[in-house]
Parts: structure tokens; C-alpha cells; sequence
């Protein structure tokens, strides 16, 4: 009876699997890559923190952005090129899947979320191309890294790792830790939705010598602006990623998860690095 119950369990997580790996094929038939990095990327472009001027570029619908008359593919690729953080990762997931676009949409989507591409490119292309490009620039950890097997080319690595903000947790961590948490793509669930703003209950980063994620607790997170959203509009229940004050779209339940391990093995790379 065991075996049967261990049987039938394996099947239905492989069903799941199955049906969750369906929604994501079908939301990128629906979902250009482009659009996808958009939803991601116009967050912190807003705010100033990556990326080149005028984040409206990002909006599929803008009629603000200087160079509005664009087909919007066409205004928003160009403008993702300007991203000195996130296109070397996009490029070598690119090559490593053998596609000739970065924004493909799942280049796009393994660059964000995570999945099995990550594991196809050629880390020590990556780390010396990160080095050269950010080598005036002060970094994190990225100089400190001994073998090319911990480069994860993923948005948390460059988070965690490029990124400075590292060296200040153990100062004042307040500060440092804020931007870490909200720089980091987030997953959580919907527990209500009010106006243009979403209650979604998603884990913390917590800091104590060492970086956690802690107990689920609510945040407050925009889907909309005067009307502009970056994803439909959330309901309650539903699986949602965030990027600093925004809430970026749906996720299936792998999804939710291959995000959650991927930023775990970051958070791994990190404190060991650390020592």
C-alpha cells in the first residue's frame, strides 16, 4: 500500500508540474518577452536606480516617452539594452539556450524567475564579463567569488552579490537591508485588494549576521497608477511576484517555488561568502 500511495503521489506532483509548466507556456503565448521585462524591469527604472532616463519607454501604452511613435517592442527593446546590470545576463542566457534574442520570453523569464537555463551558461564568461564591466564601479561580493560554479545569472545574484549594498549590513543593516529586500524580485499570495494597492502576505528578508527569509507577513504593494498597471488586475488567493513598491504579475506555483530556490541558493552563496 505504501508503494501504491508513494506511486500515486509522484504522479500527481508530476501532474502538477506538468499543468503548472502548461500555464507558463501559455502565458508567454500571451506575454512577449518584452513585455515581460518590462513589467519587471520599470520599477526600479522609475525610481532612478537602473537603467537608462525615461522609464516610460517601459509602458506598452505610453504616449509620454519621446520616442512614443515607436511600435512599443521596438521602444522597449532598445531601452532594455541600456540596463548595464541586467543585459550581460540576458545575452549569455540567450547564447546558452542558443536563441539570437535576450528577450525571449523565457531568456526573460529564467533571468527574473529562475528555471533550467540558468544552468547552461558558461560561468566564468559570465563572472570576467561582470568584472569588466563593473570593475570602476564598488561592488558586493563579485570580487570575492573563488570558482566560476557559484555565478548564478539570475536578478537575485546581481542583487546580492554585484550590487554594494552587501558591505553595509553589518554597519547599520536598516538602510541596507530595505533596498535588499525591495531590489529582489518577492512571492507572495493576495489577501486583498483595495483601490490600485494589494495586501500580498510574502516572507521578509531578515538579518541577524547572517541573511533569512522570515515569517510570512502583509506587505502594501501598488498594481496600479492613475490607471496604469504592469499585470492584470490581481484577486485575492493569487500567487503574485513584487518588485520594489510594485506588483509585477501572476506566478504559477513552480513558478512561486523555482523563484524561492534560486533566491535560497543566492542567500546561501551570500552568507557562506560572508563566512
Amino acid at each position: 500500500m505504501a508503494v501504491t500511495a508513494t506511486e500515486t503521489s509522484g504522479t500527481r506532483s508530476s501532474r502538477e508540474r506538468s499543468s503548472t509548466t502548461r500555464s507558463s507556456r501559455e502565458r508567454s503565448s500571451t506575454t512577449r518577452g518584452w513585455e515581460l521585462f518590462a513589467q519587471y524591469a520599470f520599477p526600479p527604472n522609475e525610481l532612478g536606480y537602473c537603467g537608462p532616463p525615461d522609464a516610460s519607454k517601459l509602458l506598452k501604452s505610453s504616449t509620454q516617452a519621446a520616442d512614443a511613435r515607436l511600435a512599443p517592442h521596438v521602444r522597449i527593446a532598445e531601452h532594455a539594452q541600456g540596463f548595464e546590470g541586467a543585459w550581460p545576463y540576458l545575452e549569455d542566457i540567450a547564447a546558452a539556450a542558443g536563441v539570437d534574442d535576450p528577450l525571449d520570453f523565457d531568456v526573460v523569464r529564467n533571468y527574473w524567475i529562475g528555471g533550467s537555463l540558468l544552468a547552461r551558461v558558461d560561468g566564468e564568461r559570465l563572472l570576467n564579463r561582470l568584472r569588466s564591466a563593473f570593475e570602476r564601479q564598488p561592488t558586493g561580493l563579485l570580487n570575492e567569488l573563488t570558482s566560476p560554479d557559484d555565478v548564478l545569472p539570475h536578478h537575485s545574484f546581481h542583487v546580492f552579490v554585484v550590487y554594494p549594498w552587501i558591505r553595509f549590513l553589518d554597519r547599520d543593516p536598516a538602510n541596507p537591508l530595505h533596498i535588499l529586500q525591495s531590489c529582489r524580485i518577492r512571492w507572495g499570495t493576495v489577501d486583498s485588494v483595495d483601490g490600485e494597492h494589494a495586501v500580498v502576505v510574502s516572507r521578509p528578508l531578515r538579518f541577524d549576521g547572517a541573511l533569512s527569509l522570515g515569517e510570512p507577513m502583509p506587505e502594501n504593494v501598488r498594481w496600479s497608477r492613475d490607471g496604469t498597471a504592469l499585470a492584470p488586475a490581481p484577486v485575492p488567493g493569487q500567487i503574485v511576484s513584487a518588485h520594489w513598491d510594485w506588483l509585477c504579475g501572476g506566478l504559477t506555483p513552480y513558478e512561486r517555488d523555482v523563484l524561492s530556490s534560486t533566491t535560497q541558493r543566492t542567500l546561501d552563496l551570500v552568507n557562506t561568502a560572508r563566512g
